[in-house]
């Protein structure tokens, strides 16, 4: 499996890896389990899709969001392990939507992360997930997620 030459194949590049905004580390291992902290749509430093998904954002913007977050975990993940194909299983995505007040499409938003990890894995790249709505999130984002996913132990 080549994680990064699937991301090539469907135009995709990992972004640089956002420095923390916070007291905390991008990646934290544990035994044979990665997890990642939450990431957000800014890509090599520009910020994207800020706004409450349903009112500044749309549902298709809110996918992307969801999408380039996700890239931002990849990209935390690839750092600390070297490589995407050290990851053998993603095991959980939680999404964090900032949703306008009658907004009930979280899922479909966080689709744009889900759909991204099975086109990359395949059968492994399916997760459980959580996809919950927000009133606000830091600096207006409109989608924040966090991985946990496992990796091949060192010898």
């Amino acid at each position: 499996m080549n994680v990064e030459k699937k991301l090539a194949e469907l135009g995709l590049v990992l972004p640089d890896v956002p420095t923390p905004g916070g007291s905390y580390v991008p990646v934290q291992i544990s035994g044979n389990m990665a997890f990642t902290s939450g990431q957000t749509a800014l890509i090599n430093g520009e910020r994207r899709y800020l706004g409450k998904v349903g009112k500044e954002v749309s549902l298709e913007e809110g996918v992307l969001s969801a999408r380039d977050a996700c890239l931002n975990c990849l990209a935390s993940l690839k750092k600390e392990l070297g490589t995407l194909d050290a990851v053998t299983k993603i095991i959980k995505l939680v999404g964090y939507v900032n949703s306008a007040p009658g907004f009930y499409q979280q899922p479909q938003v966080i689709n744009g992360a889900s759909d991204l990890l099975v086109e990359l894995w395949g059968e492994v790249g399916r997760h459980a997930r959580s996809a919950i709505g927000t009133a606000e999130l830091p600096v207006n984002t409109s989608v924040e997620l966090d991985l946990i996913v496992e990796i091949k132990k060192e010898d």
